[in-house]
């Protein structure tokens, strides 16, 4: 065990709202607004899809019907032997079911997921009050070859020492 303290989190729509809402909660409100046809914005758990999308990031995810996913897509979905909801990405598309497996998550995808167990489509990232677009426009579908082949954690492991000391060195920013 490390002997660093703890760093907490901020949940920013979490704190300005006073409402914190989790599993079974979240995903009934999801639905209702889903029905009407709105997008939902909540702050995201966790780091399988780390470093498009960090613990804390605020995601915006839109209903399933107003564009059905496509490769390379990242999904909110309720986890069919966990019934928890994740947010992965859509490693590919055959009759109606997709195949879906986190950016950092190592290993076997998550399976094969119906396209009924699909709540939304992530459309939007923030993180500290800027908006996150890579992973999100064109290169989503290189992401997902790379994810699918097992290159992009090779790519990771290289890529995480050189990416760690270049931006202490303040080389390299993220823009809006």
């Amino acid at each position: 065990m490390s002997n660093r303290p703890m760093r907490e989190y901020q949940r920013p729509a979490l704190q300005k709202s006073g409402i914190s809402l989790s599993g079974k909660a979240l995903i009934e409100l999801m639905q209702a607004i889903h029905a009407k046809g709105m997008p939902v914005r909540f702050s995201a758990g966790g780091c399988s899809m780390a470093p498009f999308i960090r613990d804390g990031d605020i995601i915006s995810v839109v209903p399933p019907s107003s564009r059905p996913p496509g490769m390379g897509d990242v999904v909110a979905f309720l986890h069919p032997e966990t019934k928890f909801l994740c947010v992965h990405r859509v490693l590919s598309r055959n009759k109606g079911a997709l195949l879906i497996q986190g950016d950092n998550s190592p290993g076997k995808p998550d399976g094969i997921i119906s396209m009924e167990a699909i709540m939304g489509r992530v459309t939007q990232v923030e993180r500290g009050g800027r908006k996150i677009r890579l992973g999100f426009g064109p290169e989503r579908v290189m992401i997902a070859l790379l994810s699918r082949s097992r290159l992009l954690e090779v790519i990771r492991r290289f890529a995480g020492p050189f990416y760690r000391y270049f931006r202490r060195r303040r080389i390299l920013c993220e823009k809006s």
